[in-house]
């Protein structure tokens, strides 16, 4: 590849639920030679290489907020683990060209993150909960829905991934939204803000669905100056109106 590269941002991965069971292998292949060949060039090109990591590395936390220096609890054979430990990988191949060979690296583990352009068919609780609720549907809450998340969103994000690529940070950061929430009380204010009559219906909880997700942005906060500016209900306000057009709801 010719020409100067300032930065490499990985983003290359399936990261819904139905996509990654559905493409397990692919997933673990773009986690470990994607990640390598993309280090590579970014040491050949003297540029700086980002990699989107995700909370799904700390599995099903034992330890509440997640910390970035928490290790996790992941089952490496479970259907998950494909995803979970492809991310995992990448983390320490990325750490590895870093201190084998200098290259500057910036790891970003995005918690769950929202907003408009997301699939309906995604196979995430947001879309399929907006989704749901807008056509009328029961909303599918998994397990007894006391299961905890935590929603970041999209513009926010994407300032806590700027911010990141351009400071001097080599190691993990956390970016998501610490408010935190249960499954359920996210079901009934979906039902709230779409004003559906859609029920709550409950099915089996996926196996090693995480628990609980809250992230500890403290790190995020001191060297980033970062933390989530768009509340949850306003960042739903327009993720809502953005499938609404998409259904051709009015």
């Amino acid at each position: 590849m010719s020409g100067h590269v300032d930065a490499i941002l990985h983003f290359a991965s399936p990261a819904s639920p139905i996509d990654y069971l559905e493409l397990p292998i692919q997933t673990l292949k773009v986690g470990s030679l994607g990640t390598h060949k993309g280090l590579g060039l970014a040491r050949v090109k003297d540029a700086r290489f980002l990699l989107a990591s995700t909370s799904e590395v700390y599995g099903d936390p034992l330890v509440h907020p997640q910390q970035e220096d928490y290790w996790g609890n992941v089952n490496p054979i479970g259907p998950r683990g494909v995803y979970d430990e492809a991310k995992r990988f990448a983390e320490a191949m990325t750490m590895a060209y870093h201190r084998s060979h200098g290259v500057a690296t910036r790891i970003i583990r995005i918690f769950n993150t929202y907003g408009p352009r997301m699939r309906l068919r995604d196979g995430r609780v947001v879309p399929n909960f907006i989704g749901q609720a807008l056509r009328g549907e029961d909303l599918t809450v998994y397990g007894d829905g006391s299961q905890t998340r935590s929603f970041c969103y999209v513009d926010d994000l994407v300032e806590g991934i700027v911010r990141l690529l351009r400071s001097d940070r080599n190691e993990p950061v956390n970016v998501g939204n610490p408010h935190e929430l249960s499954v359920l009380e996210f079901a009934e204010t979906i039902l709230r803000l779409t004003d559906s009559r859609s029920k709550i219906i409950f099915q089996p909880l996926p196996v090693d669905d995480p628990k609980v997700r809250q992230p500890d942005i403290s790190v995020a906060r001191h060297i980033l100056g970062w933390e989530p500016q768009v509340s949850l209900e306003d960042g739903l306000d327009k993720t809502i109106a953005y499938f609404r057009k998409k259904l051709e709801i009015v």
